[in-house]
């Protein structure tokens, strides 16, 4: 096991103990168990008071087998048993303070359930499978100090990347804002394991090494727009050892700057070694040595691919995304909600979707959600479900006008909107295919498939919906304002400074049964004269 820790810093003498909140996450990975102990404040900031990381064969069992055996199972609960101790004399042991997430190696294994069960007989700490979407938020929260920090990032497209053992992870920043998100199955390991089964004599190895990574690489750069300046930050253990090799003096703090060559002839020294002399030269632990050579080739085509003369090396990992993520007690905050947002907005207009009418619904939409927040009952992430669903609901026109809104679901469902998991889109989704036509049945693909609170939940968001597209039936975006009020079984919704809503009120009678069904309200709009008052 190897352990880590941060000195002791000195803190005020009016810091109060009681503000001062211990916290622990556990990132299970494909090669190894890492945990990071940190203490968060009042004000939300982050001090990591030590780390410990003990390895594990989790990859080389699921991208071998399909499975992880039970002897790695085994393993892992006496991993985590040995790191509950620690948690407990750090006082950390109530669920709120401890987040425990795993990546591609136990996501992708077909006894996943199997393993998370064993964990939580064994040790009862709950593991969280880490969708790809959460995986590339919370790696966005990790680095978005970075960007602020380094003024060559103000203006350039900054690449992000991390290959890790089973996947690759790429964001795609420009002016702060993320502009492309994928997870990409090309990881260290899993390539190291692929070339291992079909026993490929060692000259071969290289030249069908670097012809899998150069597929994904260039799958990438077809991202990357070529106007302007491009920096490309690498994450990952095994750059961060190789910058650690390259730069020796350096204590890697923030960004490292490393030269495209100096990184490419140190990659050529490593794929020259065996694993069992990788070890023997570099000190490192057998699983890391596995993945060194390939991790490193991968960044090494990348740079060249991008004509960059160096990249960026950063300590920041995942645990310290999940950290961040803990202090804001995964709260989605106005930044998230604004990439979101973008994101949706990009999807969009890949199918010429109409933005106006599109933009103002969601509008009209937001507006309904907070005026009516005591008859749905639903917390702040689901406004912003609402939104990208009235965002997207026309998209489906693209492909054909015939049951667009079935389109339309497929659409969003298989789509990759950033920071949204694949239970965000299918709520998403849903809500858009319903807003129109039939109300939602149990006879319904997807629909019926979800729980009772998610159902519900579909059925709040579409009737918001479907009263918000009443609102712009004119597809003029005429009415920019409304004050809703109950009035016994009914809702009146007062629109301001427009005498005529007799387009509104027909568009209304006509997809306002939703409405009438879920929250048991008739739907009145009327004229106002006057601002709200």
């Amino acid at each position: 096991m190897t352990v880590s820790s941060t000195p002791e810093l000195s803190l005020p003498a009016t810091t109060i103990a009681s503000a001062v909140r211990p916290v622990a996450v556990i990132d299970i990975g494909t090669t190894a168990i890492r945990m990071a102990i940190a203490e968060i404040d009042s004000a939300g900031n982050v001090r990591t008071l030590e780390t410990v990381t003990q390895g594990v064969d989790l990859g080389k069992d699921t991208f071998t087998r399909g499975m992880i055996r039970r002897a790695t199972i085994e393993d892992c609960v006496k991993v985590l048993k040995s790191y509950r101790q620690l948690l407990r004399e750090f006082q950390i042991v109530s669920n709120d303070q401890i987040r425990i997430v795993a990546t591609s190696a136990v996501r992708e294994a077909t006894n996943r359930l199997a393993f998370l069960d064993r964990i939580y007989i064994a040790t009862g700490l709950t593991v969280e499978p880490l969708e790809e979407a959460e995986v590339n938020r919370i790696t966005f929260l990790g680095i978005k100090p970075f960007l602020h920090s380094e003024p060559s990032l103000a203006t350039a497209k900054t690449l992000v990347v991390e290959v890790g053992g089973g996947s690759t992870e790429v964001l795609l920043v420009q002016s702060e804002q993320v502009a492309y998100s994928h997870t990409y199955r090309l990881g260290s390991l899993r390539l190291r394991e692929m070339l291992e089964e079909h026993r490929l004599p060692k000259l071969k190895v290289r030249p069908i090494m670097q012809s899998q990574i150069g597929r994904t690489v260039e799958e990438i750069v077809m991202h990357v727009p070529q106007e302007g300046t491009t920096e490309l930050i690498a994450l990952g253990g095994d750059v961060r050892f190789a910058a650690s090799q390259i730069l020796p003096e350096k204590k890697l703090q923030h960004l490292g700057h490393i030269s495209t060559a100096s990184l490419e002839r140190f990659t050529d020294k490593v794929l020259e070694l065996s694993i069992d002399e990788i070890v023997h030269k570099y000190h490192i632990s057998f699983p890391d040595a596995e993945t060194l050579g390939p991790a490193l080739l991968a960044y090494s085509l990348l740079a060249r691919t991008l004509r960059l003369d160096h990249i960026l090396v950063t300590n920041v990992n995942l645990r310290d995304g999940l950290l961040k993520d803990m202090a804001v007690r995964g709260l989605w905050s106005d930044e998230f909600s604004e990439q979101v947002i973008r994101s949706a907005l990009d999807f969009g207009r890949k199918f010429c979707f109409d933005e106006n009418h599109a933009v103002h619904v969601a509008l009209l939409a937001d507006k309904l959600f907070r005026e009516l927040a005591a008859e749905h009952q639903l917390d702040a992430r689901f406004g912003l479900l609402l939104h990208v669903a009235a965002l997207l609901h026309e998209i489906g026109l693209y492909v054909n006008t015939t049951s667009y809104h079935k389109h339309s679901l497929y659409l969003i469902q298989y789509s990759e909107l950033f920071g949204l998991t694949k239970r965000d889109q299918a709520l998403i989704a849903l809500v858009a295919r319903y807003h129109r036509r039939a109300s939602p049945k149990p006879s319904h693909p997807g629909y019926a498939a979800l729980d009772r609170d998610s159902r519900v939940t579909v059925s709040k968001l579409a009737a918001l919906l479907r009263v918000a597209i009443a609102l712009d039936r004119s597809y003029s975006q005429r009415i920019m304002d409304l004050n809703c009020q109950r009035d016994d079984d009914r809702l009146v919704i007062t629109i301001p400074n427009i005498e005529d809503l007799s387009l509104e009120q027909l568009a209304l009678k006509q997809n306002g049964l939703l409405f009438e069904e879920t929250f048991g309200l008739q739907v009145q709009l009327r004229p106002g004269y006057t601002g709200r008052g």
